[in-house]
């Protein structure tokens, strides 16, 4: 998706194909629980580097096995867009099988 900043429609859009997200603070934003700290830790590693490579920088905290995840484009007025997007599918993709 397109680094470039979504309406509110769009953003919509995304939500509907994105589970547990929500938009809170202005940022899309989800909650994570694993089944334990080391497999929030892989989560995080795994995650985090497809973030460095799309240079993107997640806002992002862990506690035990849970991690909270905050996405907003900086440099776009911190506004959410379809580069936010794109990360949090990634980020969707890779932590189902971790949580079935």
């Amino acid at each position: 998706m397109p680094r470039q900043k979504l309406s509110s429609e769009e953003i919509q859009q995304a939500l509907a194909d994105l589970p547990g997200w929500v938009v809170k603070e202005g940022k899309l934003y989800k909650q994570y629980k694993f089944k334990s700290f080391a497999q929030a830790l892989g989560w995080l590693v795994t995650v985090g580097v497809q973030a460095d490579k799309m240079d993107h920088h997640p806002e992002w905290c862990n506690v035990y096995n849970r991690v909270e995840v905050f996405l907003v484009t900086h440099d776009l007025d911190n506004s959410i867009s379809g580069w936010d997007v794109e990360l949090a599918q990634h980020m969707e993709k890779t932590a189902v099988p971790l949580l079935q």
